[in-house]
């Protein structure tokens, strides 16, 4: 499952769908463009902290992966931890790809 999750992050980069990193995910949240927030499983705790107080404070999901932020990055084609979702459909599917 991981990897058909990486690999529709991928294609949701692709399609311009996703933010990348801590800053432009932020952004994302606070303008409540982010569906869900996906995190690397060795993000550092006070950035995940961070995060996580936005989410929680503007009601988004955040979820970590089972995945390092190296994979993270050469799913997405560039250098990450942090990747928020700003698209419903990709959000909902990349959600049934991580419960599985």
């Amino acid at each position: 499952m991981t990897n058909k999750l990486l690999s529709l992050l991928g294609m949701a980069k692709k399609a311009g769908r996703i933010a990348c990193g801590y800053e432009k995910t932020l952004e994302s949240i606070h303008k409540q463009k982010a569906y869900i927030v996906f995190t690397a499983s060795d993000l550092s705790e006070k950035t995940e902290r961070g995060l996580i107080y936005a989410c929680e404070e503007m009601g988004t999901k955040v979820k970590r992966l089972n995945v390092s932020m190296f994979e993270l990055s050469n799913a997405v084609g560039q250098k990450t931890g942090i990747v928020s979702v700003n698209d419903k459909g990709f959000a909902k599917r990349l959600t049934e790809l991580d419960s599985n």
